[in-house]
């Protein structure tokens, strides 16, 4: 019986991740073009000054936003890359805000069962609040329109992070610990060099879904607030009756997100392997 080398299975295992790459780019093209098979049976004869958009006006659109999106000659002529980096910013860092406190304060309830009972129902209380219904409250308090929008983001972001990181700790393994304390690690060693790594997997799954969020409520809050970012130029081409550059919007906003929720997942590779 004749066995295989390392070589033998690495080249196989190549060949195979090279299949299935291929597999899913062709099933995407087929999807990619029914879809837009779709979209025009659905909008066709609507080319004509409708407002339903065209693929072909979309497109069209889609290439001129691109061509001007670095001008700037403000208030009238702005460009889409300075709507999307406003956004973004108000986005990083209502969401590091949020970070920043929900996962020191996830790993003391997750470790504290008192503190945690004694916290829960104002968590329960709070976590179903629509982050929009702060928005009122930020302006009272904050009258200033570019750090409601941050605090609204905060809002939204604060309870995934901590319900997931709380999570997250408790499904650690209680031996990992007894470990560490017969070794008398002190407390920051276990919760830096245990608690945290062996809970990374809760934790990124909150900050994935807190990213995403904080994202899409960003759009929202920018049209009611924003004089700036991506929420604030869908508004405006609303308004214009520009449906084409809409659907350009929606379109960067899926890719930006998609990226973000990339970007976090990559947290994943830090998970120990068992």
């Amino acid at each position: 019986m004749s066995t295989s080398t390392p070589q033998a299975l690495q080249q196989r295992a190549a060949k195979e991740r090279t299949g299935y790459r291929l597999k899913t780019a062709g099933l995407f093209l087929v999807f990619t073009v029914v879809f837009l098979g779709f979209w025009q049976l659905v909008t066709a004869g609507f080319d004509d000054g409708g407002l339903a958009p065209t693929p072909a006006a979309s497109w069209d659109r889609l290439v001129e936003v691109l061509s001007t999106a670095f001008v700037h000659n403000p208030p009238n002529e702005v460009g889409i890359f300075f709507h999307l980096l406003a956004s973004l910013q108000r986005v990083l860092l209502g969401f590091g805000l949020a970070v920043l406190i929900a996962i020191p304060l996830g790993v003391l309830l997750g470790t504290s069962r008192v503190i945690n009972d004694s916290l829960d129902p104002f968590i329960q209380v709070l976590r179903p609040v629509s982050p929009l219904a702060w928005l009122p409250i930020g302006l009272a308090v904050l009258r200033d329109a570019e750090w409601t929008a941050v605090f609204v983001i905060f809002m939204a972001s604060l309870w995934l992070i901590l319900i997931n990181t709380i999570d997250g700790v408790r499904r650690v393994n209680p031996l990992y610990l007894d470990l560490a304390r017969t070794l008398e690690a002190t407390w920051a060693n276990r919760t830096l060099k245990v608690l945290l790594p062996a809970a990374l997997p809760g934790v990124v799954t909150g900050l994935r879904t807190a990213l995403s969020t904080a994202w899409l409520v960003i759009v929202a809050a920018e049209m009611i607030v924003g004089s700036r970012g991506m929420g604030t130029f869908v508004w405006t081409e609303w308004n214009a009756m520009n449906v084409n550059s809409i659907v350009v919007a929606i379109l960067i906003i899926g890719v930006v997100g998609f990226a973000l929720d990339r970007s976090i997942a990559q947290l994943h590779r830090l998970t120990p392997k068992a």
